[in-house]
C-alpha cells in the first residue's frame, strides 16, 4: 500500500466497545485464563514456552480437551495462547540461569484486563495482535528439522522462506484490505474475495491479461493467505470464511484426468475461494499499526473539537461520505447559528485551497437548519460568499433574496469548477458540468476570461482539456490565454 497520498478516514467504534471486543477474542481470553491458571509449579523452557509435558494440562484449563478433540491441535492452541500471555506481560518468566527452566510469576498487566481502562486493554490487545501476526508469518514448522544446519540453526534458504519478505507481504495484504474497507465505493463492512486480495499484491496495475505464471503466483498467494487468515481470526483482526477444501480435491482430480495442462475447476461461486473482512477491532488495530509505521491514517471525529478552518482544510481530501460524517460530528458540538458564522468566516480566501474550502463549507451548511439563515444574510454582499449564500437561501425557499449580478454568477461558476477540479480531478461529473455550462451559455468563454478570480485561467484551461467538442475546447483554451495575459498586465 502506497503512503504517497492520505488514506480516507476510518470510522471506529468507541474505545469502550472495542475494549470489550478485545477481551472477548479467543486468543486474548485464552491467554488471560492461562495466566490465572499458571503458578510456581508451571514449567517452562529457557525460551519461555511451556514444556511439552505441561501442554495437556494447559489445554484442559482452556476447555480444549474432550471426546473428538485432536490432542495435537489442542496442545498447539494452548501453546499459542501461552506465548501471547508471555508476550503481553500477563505472565512473566524468571530465568535463574541461562539454559535452565524458568519460574512463572503473574505479570503486572494481568490486573489491567479487569481494573484498567479501555486504552489499557487495547494496548495489551495490540501486543497480542503483533504476536499473532508474527506467528502467522511463519510457515509450516514440519520442515524445520530438515532445514537445520549442523549447528542447530534454521537454514531459511532451504525452506524457500524469507521471514522479512513474508512479513512484508502480509503487511501489504492487510494494508490493501484496510484501504478497500475505508475507501469510498469499497466493500465497507462487506467481505473481500480472497482471489481479489491476492491479485492486488501480485498482478501489476498496468497488466492486461495475466499470464499463466502470474495466475499461479496468485493461486500460491491465496493458499498462504488462507493459512494466515485462519491464524489471525482468533485474535479478532478478521472474520474469515476459508477456502472450500473441496475445491482442492476437485482441482487435483481434474488435473489428474486431463493431464498437466488442465486449468482446474471453473467455479463461479467466488465465496468458495475465501472471503475476508476486517472486524471493527481489526480496523482499530490496522490504524494503530499504520500510524506506528508513520502513515497518516485519519479517523472520523478527530476534527470535531477543532476550528472551522481546520475542519474545512482537513476534510478537503476526504471522500464525500467521510466528509459528511466528520462535519456532522463537528456540528453536533456547536450552536447552529454560531457554527454557520464560523464556517463562512473560514471559507474566505484567495489561496489555491479556497475554492475547495468553500465547497466543503457549502456542503456543511446544507446540514444546518433554518436557524442559520441570519448568518447567510450577513454575507450576501460579500464578493466571495454572496453567491454561496444566495444558493443556500434559495434552496430553502427564503424570501427577499436579491438576485445575483452577472459578475457574481460567473465568479461562483469559476469557483465551483475550481473546487470540483481540486476534489475530483477530471471526473465524469465534472465533464458533465463543463459540457452543460458551454451548452447553456453561448457566450460563456467570451465573458468568463474576464472574471476576477485567481483560478480563472486554470479553470478555462481545464475546460478546454475536458470538453469533447474540439471547437468548444479551442474556445476555452483561447479564453484561458486571455485570462493569463490579463493577470500578467
Amino acid at each position: 500500500m502506497s503512503d504517497s497520498s492520505p488514506l480516507p478516514p476510518v470510522r471506529l467504534l468507541p474505545e469502550a466497545e472495542l475494549a470489550r471486543e478485545a477481551l472477548a477474542t479467543p486468543l486474548l481470553s485464552r491467554a488471560a485464563r492461562l495466566a490465572r491458571w499458571a503458578g510456581p509449579d508451571t514449567r517452562v523452557g529457557a525460551g519461555g514456552d511451556l514444556v511439552d509435558e505441561q501442554l495437556p494440562a494447559a489445554a484442559e484449563a482452556l476447555g480444549l480437551t474432550g471426546e473428538g478433540v485432536d490432542g495435537d491441535d489442542a496442545a498447539a492452541s494452548a501453546g499459542e495462547a501461552w506465548r501471547v500471555a508471555v508476550d503481553t506481560g500477563l505472565v512473566e518468566i524468571v530465568n535463574p540461569d541461562e539454559g535452565e527452566e524458568g519460574t512463572v510469576v503473574t505479570g503486572e498487566d494481568l490486573a489491567l484486563l479487569t481494573s484498567g481502562g479501555p486504552q489499557d486493554v487495547l494496548g495489551i490487545w495490540l501486543t497480542a495482535l503483533e504476536s499473532a501476526l508474527a506467528d502467522a508469518s511463519v510457515p509450516d514448522l514440519d520442515g524445520l528439522v530438515g532445514a537445520m544446519d549442523p549447528g542447530g540453526e534454521i537454514d531459511f534458504s532451504e525452506l524457500g522462506w524469507d521471514p522479512d519478505a513474508e512479513a512484508e507481504f502480509l503487511d501489504g495484504v492487510l494494508g490493501n484490505l484496510y484501504l478497500l474497507t475505508v475507501g469510498e465505493g469499497g466493500p465497507a463492512d462487506g467481505p473481500v474475495p480472497l482471489p481479489a486480495l491476492a491479485a492486488s499484491m501480485i498482478i501489476p496495475d498496468d497488466m492486461g491479461e495475466p499470464t499463466n505464471d502470474v495466475l499461479e503466483q496468485v493461486s500460491d498467494a491465496m493458499m498462504r493467505l488462507d493459512d494466515q487468515f485462519r491464524a489471525l481470526e482468533p485474535v479478532g483482526l478478521v472474520e474469515y470464511q476459508p477456502v472450500d477444501e473441496a475445491l482442492m480435491t476437485d482441482a487435483e482430480e481434474a488435473a489428474a484426468a486431463e493431464g498437466p495442462g488442465a486449468r482446474g475447476v471453473d467455479d463461479t461461486d467466488v465465496t468458495r475461494y475465501g472471503m475476508v473482512r476486517l472486524t471493527p477491532l481489526g480496523l482499530y488495530g490496522m490504524r494503530a499499526r499504520l500510524q506506528e509505521a508513520g502513515i497518516s491514517a485519519p479517523v472520523v471525529g478527530a476534527l470535531a473539537d477543532k476550528g472551522a478552518d481546520t475542519l474545512l482544510d482537513g476534510t478537503a481530501g476526504f471522500p464525500p461520505a467521510a466528509a459528511h460524517a466528520e462535519t456532522e460530528q463537528w456540528l453536533a458540538r456547536r450552536e447552529s447559528l454560531d457554527a454557520a458564522r464560523e464556517l463562512l468566516a473560514a471559507a474566505r480566501g484567495s489561496d489555491p485551497g479556497a475554492p475547495l474550502r468553500r465547497l466543503r463549507c457549502q456542503q456543511a451548511l446544507s446540514l444546518v437548519g433554518p436557524v442559520a439563515e441570519p448568518a447567510l444574510r450577513e454575507v450576501l454582499d460579500d464578493p466571495e460568499l454572496g453567491g454561496l449564500a444566495r444558493v443556500w437561501l434559495a434552496e430553502r425557499g427564503a424570501s427577499d433574496v436579491p438576485a445575483p449580478s452577472e459578475a457574481m454568477v460567473f465568479w461562483l461558476t469559476i469557483d465551483t469548477v475550481a473546487a470540483q477540479l481540486a476534489a475530483e480531478g477530471n471526473s465524469a461529473e465534472l465533464r458533465a458540468l463543463v459540457e452543460g455550462l458551454a451548452a447553456q451559455h453561448g457566450g460563456f468563454f467570451a465573458a468568463a476570461w474576464r472574471v476576477d478570480h485567481p483560478a480563472t485561467a486554470d479553470v478555462l484551461e481545464a475546460m478546454g482539456r475536458i470538453h469533447p467538442d474540439k471547437r468548444v475546447a479551442k474556445e476555452a483554451r483561447k479564453a484561458a490565454f486571455k485570462a493569463r495575459s490579463q493577470r500578467a498586465e
